[in-house]
């Protein structure tokens, strides 16, 4: 496993369009079909990872806490299946139906839309406004798979409140760090 840090999209940023297919509906869904008026957070995540196992499930209680108020969450895993099979379509879809994904969890086959992004790790967060302008791309908060810190969201959870407050965001972010994307040879 390569540890790696996000690469930390510039601020202001538009959101690169994509469509892709979600493994749980089996429909090709659009950026355009999943933003929202108020805040759209994109998650690179996968299955195998142990960065993101580690937080996976605080991560679904922050998306059922910030869904309701207006905020939009799109998952998106881009590795390379065929090294890595735990994250196929197939197992994607089992792993989101086992754990109630309240997100579409959308598979970037060509890896063409973490390009886009220049997303590195997973999980890789990244936070656009109603306009989608990138205002946050950093971590989930403090917590990694071997130390003792609670899992909380509070990183990720300020940016959402901030937004829905008016408030700015600080612009000090701490990158996300996590395993590299299996990027196809």
């Amino acid at each position: 496993m390569t540890v790696v840090t996000s690469k930390m999209l510039r601020l202001n940023t538009n959101a690169p369009e994509f469509s892709l297919k979600d493994t749980l509906s089996g429909k090709t869904l659009s950026l355009s079909d999943l933003k929202s008026r108020k805040a759209t957070v994109i998650i690179f995540m996968c299955n195998h990872c142990p960065f993101v196992k580690h937080i996976r499930s605080e991560l679904i209680n922050v998306a059922n806490h910030y869904i309701p108020k207006g905020i939009s969450f799109i998952a998106i895993n881009a590795n390379d299946v065929g090294n890595y099979p735990e994250d196929s379509p197939e197992n994607m879809k089992k792993v989101a139906e086992e754990l109630h994904f309240p997100f579409p969890y959308l598979f970037d086959k060509k890896q063409e839309v973490a390009k886009a992004y220049d997303a590195a790790c997973t999980p890789d967060f990244f936070v656009f406004d109603g306009n989608l302008k990138c205002v946050y791309q950093g971590q989930f908060d403090d917590s990694r798979p071997n130390n003792s810190l609670p899992i909380t969201g509070k990183d990720l959870r300020m940016a959402l409140d901030c937004l829905l407050k008016g408030e700015p965001i600080l612009q000090d972010q701490k990158p996300s760090m996590g395993c590299n994307i299996k990027w196809k040879e």
